[in-house]
């Protein structure tokens, strides 16, 4: 069933068959093709992302698509999910929404409502978003970096949300910054130093991931980002299934020079992941792999060159942190994929992110290699 929008000249339904996913999903290319730093996404990526039948986020959680539409054109598009492990970790209540895009100010206000109703309804007592679908994967409404296109796996949003979600009646409660730093640099003397004193140890083994062992490589990383990032806000920890998902992902763009794992007297302890900019090589593609695409993505990943390299997700065990070693070894490892990024890859600029904005131990190592940052995203709730 349909809503009647602000003003009336616009409606609002859920998505009900695979042509209004198609609409949900291009609608990104209509409403941002004027923005020269919005990067298409792959098409089939989100398809599948919103696929149940791809997707195992949805083994615990559930969500609907909702368009909006005047004159039968879409305009509008939101998402509303109830996450049961949310609902474990972050309380009882706690609904979400995402993939907002709306041509106006009265087109975003109608989504998020028509969102807040579809939680009520489910007996969710906040709102909370954007999670696109969830905080592992496109997390934050990008408040500050417009100028600037997103690297891999970051969002990018018009300016104007920013106040048309706060009009609905969001306040702001966690902000997610990158940070960007020139990689053609030395990093600082006292860097330069940590990272000396750790080859020198005997306890200490920086290693590069082994892609010939690629599931067991991948179930070790992310089994130690579980348990990195068990006390952050937000975290919701990774299934088994969403473990192998993520790791089917990922295989064809990860380089065993770029992912490290550090052991300490050989248990590995911390890990950090870093990825050519992909945005580089799929700009042009303009979402579409065929009939052309994917022979020029299969060409591009086999030798990347790139300006960037981001660290997207970085790791030490949960009994290590605060430590002296932890931020050793994160410096190790930063400094050994700084090497590889500018010597493989051509890179000149890093990115590491998000970090949230309590993280002091990450924000600490930011600032100690003397990177800034450069964008920040935010996430809003609201009571219902």
């Amino acid at each position: 069933m349909a809503d009647q929008g602000a003003g009336g000249d616009f409606t609002i339904r859920p998505i009900e068959n695979a042509a209004d996913r198609r609409a949900f999903v291009n609608l990104a290319w209509t409403l941002n093709k004027s923005d020269p730093h919005w990067v298409p996404p792959l098409k089939s990526e989100v398809h599948n992302l919103l696929n149940p039948r791809t997707n195992p986020w949805f083994e615990h959680a559930e969500a609907r698509l909702f368009l909006a539409e005047r004159h039968g054109k879409p305009i509008g598009r939101i998402s509303a999910q109830v996450d049961q492990l949310v609902l474990q970790t972050m309380g009882e209540g706690t609904g979400q929404w995402g993939f907002l895009e709306a041509a106006d100010e009265a087109v975003a206000a109608g989504l998020l409502a028509r969102v807040e109703d579809f939680l009520r309804e489910r007996r969710m007592t906040r709102s909370l978003g954007p999670f696109s679908l969830s905080i592992w994967d496109e997390p934050g409404l990008l408040i500050q970096g417009h100028d600037h296109s997103p690297t891999v796996m970051m969002g990018h949003n018009s300016p104007a949300y920013e106040a048309w979600v706060e009009a609905s009646g969001y306040k702001g409660v966690k902000d997610l910054f990158t940070y960007d730093l020139d990689i053609r640099r030395d990093m600082p003397p006292l860097v330069q130093r940590i990272v000396v004193n750790g080859e020198r140890s005997g306890r200490i083994h920086i290693r590069k991931v082994d892609k010939s062992r690629f599931d067991e490589e991948a179930a070790l990383i992310l089994n130690i980002l579980n348990d990195a990032w068990s006390d952050n806000w937000g975290f919701i920890p990774l299934t088994e299934a969403e473990i192998a998902y993520a790791g089917k992902k990922l295989k064809p763009i990860v380089y065993e020079d770029l992912i490290r794992v550090a052991e300490v007297d050989g248990e590995p302890v911390a890990f950090m992941m870093a990825l050519p900019d992909l945005n580089e090589l799929t700009r042009d593609l303009d979402g579409r792999l065929f009939p052309f695409g994917w022979a020029k993505l299969l060409w591009r990943l086999r030798n990347p060159k790139v300006h960037t390299i981001r660290v997207p997700l970085m790791g030490v065990v949960k009994r290590l942190q605060s430590s002296r070693l932890a931020s050793q070894l994160a410096l190790m490892m930063v400094e050994y994929n700084r090497r590889e990024a500018i010597g493989r890859y051509t890179a000149e600029r890093g990115e590491i992110g998000w970090i949230l904005d309590d993280n002091e131990g990450m924000k600490s190592i930011a600032e100690t290699i003397h990177s800034k940052i450069n964008r920040v995203y935010r996430i809003y709730e609201k009571p219902l």
